[in-house]
C-alpha cells in the first residue's frame, strides 16, 4: 500500500518502542484477580491497552462491579517499577528504524510525562526524540480523544493531515483517526492478540504490520 504524504512520524511508546505494555499486562492480569477478573494477557491488553492509567483503573472497577481495594494502585505501581527496572527493553528493530528515519519524529503517549521520559531513558531512546516527547498528561483528554496527537502536531509545526502515527492499540488508532491523521497499526509486541490486526484495521489503520523492519520500509 502507498502511504499518503507525511511530514511527521508520531510514535506511540508502550508496545511500539518498548516492551512496557507486555510487562505491565503480565503484572496487571495477576493484580486484577483480587477484584474477581480472570483474564489472559491478550484479553487484558485488548480491553485496556493504550488508555491512561487512571482510566484503566476506572474501567477495571466498572468491569469488576466493585471498587479497588485500598492501596491497590500503589502496590501495582511498585510491581511495575520493579519489573521495568530490570526487564524494560526496546522492541526489536526500533533503533535501526529511528536511526534511518528521514522525517521529523516525536512520541505521543498516554503515560505520564516524567515516567515516559524515564522509561525512554532506561532503554537508551531518549536522545532519539528529546525534546519532542508528548504525554496525555499535558492535555485535557487522554486517548481515545485526539488531544495528545493534535498537541504533538502543533508543537512540531505539522499539519495533522500530514502526520503518520504508529500505534499498537485500538484506543490509540481511534485517537489518531479522530485527529485526522493516518495510522499504521503495529502488532509486533508480545501482548498483541491474534485478533488485534483486524481490530486495528476496523478502527481505521491504513495497514497493520508485525515488525519494525516493515515500519522502516514505510517511513524511509
Amino acid at each position: 500500500m502507498t502511504i499518503p504524504r507525511f511530514d511527521l512520524v508520531i510514535f506511540d511508546c508502550d508496545g511500539v518502542l518498548i516492551n512496557s505494555e507486555e510487562l505491565a499486562s503480565e503484572i496487571c492480569i495477576e493484580a486484577v484477580k483480587e477484584v474477581g477478573l480472570n483474564l489472559t494477557m491478550h484479553e487484558y491488553a485488548d480491553r485496556y491497552a493504550g488508555n491512561p492509567v487512571a482510566e484503566i483503573w476506572r474501567m477495571v472497577e466498572r468491569d469488576a462491579g466493585r471498587s479497588l481495594p485500598e492501596g491497590f494502585q500503589g502496590r501495582v505501581d511498585e510491581m511495575v517499577f520493579r519489573r521495568f527496572s530490570t526487564e524494560l527493553a526496546v522492541i526489536e528493530g526500533v533503533v535501526d528504524v529511528l536511526e534511518a528515519a528521514r522525517h521529523p519524529k516525536c512520541v505521543a503517549s498516554s503515560t505520564q510525562l516524567p515516567r515516559l521520559r524515564e522509561n525512554l531513558g532506561k532503554v537508551g531512546l531518549l536522545d532519539h526524540f528529546d525534546p519532542h516527547i508528548f504525554s496525555g498528561s499535558q492535555v485535557k483528554r487522554g486517548k481515545p480523544a485526539p488531544d495528545v496527537f493534535l498537541y504533538a502536531a502543533s508543537q512540531m509545526g505539522a499539519d495533522p493531515a500530514h502526520c503518520l502515527v504508529i500505534e499498537d492499540s485500538l484506543t490509540g488508532v481511534t485517537a489518531a483517526r479522530r485527529a485526522g491523521m493516518n495510522v499504521i497499526g503495529f502488532c509486533g509486541g508480545g501482548h498483541a492478540s491474534p485478533g488485534l490486526e483486524k481490530r486495528l484495521r476496523d478502527a481505521g489503520a491504513l495497514e497493520v504490520v508485525r515488525s519494525m523492519r516493515e515500519i522502516g520500509q514505510r517511513i524511509a
